[in-house]
């Protein structure tokens, strides 16, 4: 059998499967039909792991066993293999789901708040900063950023970042608003965004920022996260971010930003 090792990696990224187990699939749909001990010759997989690997192929729903003597593996239609991983996907992510939400009311959770909390009182505020790489990444921390706001949450964004920050913190800004917290949003506002500043005047102020670009988000004046590249010349996961736990420096961004928001117009 002569497979590709660009396309083996490409299988073993795409189904997550460790190296033997993607040249015994590979083999076995080669073959269609196959016994462990032609599979191992096939694939150069050591013999006394074939079996191990064709039981995890066979949990994972890649191929089934077919009874007999000898024991034969059949190969099943990718199109089925696609449809199986995406199922037992969405099951354990309901599963793992269903074990953090239960986490919420275990001793467990409580514990790992006491380690955090203890260790916390041994660092410096200042100390607590760090950059953080990928949009992805970004947003997960803002919107823990969001959630922990109990005063103000000042956000400035680009005129796509906008609507980004709509998808992705509308959920969190809507539980602040009902705790009371101040809401604003600055961002270059156009036909492409004006709906979605309409939806997010329903939680916060929002107003058209023409004459700056920038990209920083503000919470109680004592935390700021500032993103470094301009979002429309670089790929989302080279984006980057800085987030810093500083009273000092927030607090004085918070000011500035304080006049030039008088000068902004609000959205009709």
């Amino acid at each position: 059998m002569i497979v590709k090792e660009e396309f083996l990696s490409r299988l073993r990224k795409i189904f997550d499967l460790n190296l033997y187990e993607v040249k015994v699939w590979a083999a076995l749909l080669s073959r269609g039909t196959s016994t462990a001990g032609e599979l191992s010759n096939i694939s150069d997989v050591p013999r006394s792991r074939t079996y191990d690997i064709l039981e995890s192929l066979e949990k994972k729903g890649f191929i089934i066993m077919k009874l007999g003597k000898p024991i034969k593996f059949v190969a099943l239609k990718p199109e089925e293999v696609v449809e199986r991983v995406k199922k037992n996907l969405m099951r354990d992510a309901q599963d793992r789901t269903k074990r953090l939400d239960n986490l919420k009311e275990d001793e467990v959770l409580e514990e790992l708040h006491n380690l955090f909390t203890q260790g916390v009182k041994f660092v410096e505020p200042s100390d607590l900063s760090g950059s953080l790489r990928g949009r992805q990444n970004l947003y997960n921390h803002l919107d823990m950023m969001v959630r922990d706001a109990e005063k103000t949450i000042t956000i400035v964004t680009t005129a796509e970042g906008i609507n980004r920050k709509f998808e992705a913190l509308m959920p969190s800004l809507e539980k602040c608003k009902k705790r009371g917290v101040r809401i604003r949003i600055a961002a270059p506002i156009d036909k492409n965004n004006l709906n979605v500043a309409r939806d997010l005047k329903k939680v916060a102020e929002v107003k058209s920022m023409e004459n700056m670009k920038a990209r920083f988000v503000v919470i109680d004046g004592n935390q700021l996260m500032f993103m470094l590249l301009d979002d429309e010349k670089f790929h989302p996961n080279y984006d980057i971010g800085v987030w810093i736990n500083t009273e000092f420096f927030a607090s004085a961004l918070e000011q500035m930003f304080e006049l030039a928001w008088k000068e902004m117009k609000s959205i009709k």
